[in-house]
């Protein structure tokens, strides 16, 4: 059973050189209390696959071109109004931005920030929705939380400025949390913080999360499942362990070899040679051809590659490439 299924997925952002589609028949699916990675280069379609679920891209051009986004119990959000739509953020689904201090109001305290989320989909008066807010932050560890509810962003650091939107994320017990690289400003102690503190309040809640990341080795920390995409689709997806262990998309396979951790003494980083390609006039065949050490003729022809099980695989795990038994072999 499934909470979400997000099924051809297709959103295009408009531009002055034209329509870019950014996320082009992406699906996968999210269980209930499972943490769901999605990484991918920067540009690749990661984000805007996210931000398609709740519709918030921030007043640029963009549109939702074709799909479904099947939330449990709440139908098609894909094909909801505004003011449906409206209902299901923060109480079905809530959005952890990447950067905490521009997704704060930094004119309003944090006690009346947290609040509104709170009283904006329950019946509740002020004072109830701030002994709530002093909750939160105590059930996200922060420190000295009475004296923060008092405080603006900016008197805050970033550990606690994320901490923040965390307990903002959590106010409504939503089933689902979409964190997008919600510790990629933070310094390794804190990241590692945040992150146990999502898996933390994932686990006791039941909550569903899906983590936005550049970052594979946040990925193997606490994800359940994964997806690999590139230039606007997924190219690989299964079991975590599976994905980065046997990695069987050559897209996949040169992210692993491009990382320091995979580096030994006498051998040198492995960067992924080209770059992608333009979402606006995107090659033919599969779009990482033109920087696989592998691709033959046949990739860069014809519709591209649709996922698919490679033999052997483990049940779940899908890749995009035509020649995945030979790159395999070859790994």
């Amino acid at each position: 059973m499934s909470l979400l299924s997000i099924r051809d997925l297709v959103t295009e952002f408009e531009s002055p050189s034209g329509t870019a589609r950014a996320v082009d028949g992406v699906s996968f699916d999210v269980a209930p209390g499972e943490i769901f990675g999605i990484v991918g280069e920067s540009g690749c379609g990661k984000s805007a696959t996210c931000r398609s679920i709740l519709r918030l891209f921030g007043g640029a051009p963009a549109r939702i071109a074709g799909g479904r986004i099947l939330l449990d119990g709440a139908g098609d959000l894909a094909a909801m109004r505004e003011r449906e739509l409206a209902q299901v953020r923060g109480r079905d689904v809530a959005f952890i931005f990447q950067d905490p201090l521009t997704a704060l109001n930094p004119t309003m305290r944090i006690g009346r920030q947290i609040g509104e989320v709170i009283r904006r989909h329950r019946d509740v008066t002020r004072a109830e929705a701030r002994d709530a807010a002093l909750q939160l932050l105590r059930d996200v560890h922060v420190t000295s939380p009475e004296r923060r509810l008092d405080a603006y962003p900016h008197e805050l650091s970033g550990g606690l400025r994320q901490r923040v939107v965390i307990a903002m994320a959590l106010a409504l017990r939503p089933r689902l949390i979409i964190a997008d690289e919600p510790t990629t400003a933070l310094d390794v102690t804190v990241q590692d913080q945040i992150l146990r503190l999502l898996k933390e309040r994932c686990d006791s809640l039941g909550t569903s999360i899906i983590l936005i990341t550049h970052d594979l080795g946040v990925v193997s920390q606490i994800c359940d499942r994964m997806a690999v995409m590139y230039a606007g689709r997924v190219v690989e997806t299964g079991a975590v362990r599976e994905v980065l262990d046997a990695p069987s998309h050559p897209y996949t396979r040169a992210l692993l070899a491009a990382l320091p951790g995979q580096v030994g003494r006498d051998s040198e980083l492995v960067p992924i040679g080209g770059a992608p390609p333009s979402l606006i006039d995107p090659p033919p065949g599969c779009r990482f051809a033109p920087r696989c050490v592998f691709a033959q003729p046949q990739c860069r022809i014809g519709a591209p590659p649709a996922l698919r099980a490679r033999a052997g695989a483990g049940e779940g795990h899908l890749d995009a490439c035509i020649l995945n038994e030979v790159c395999h072999a070859a790994a």
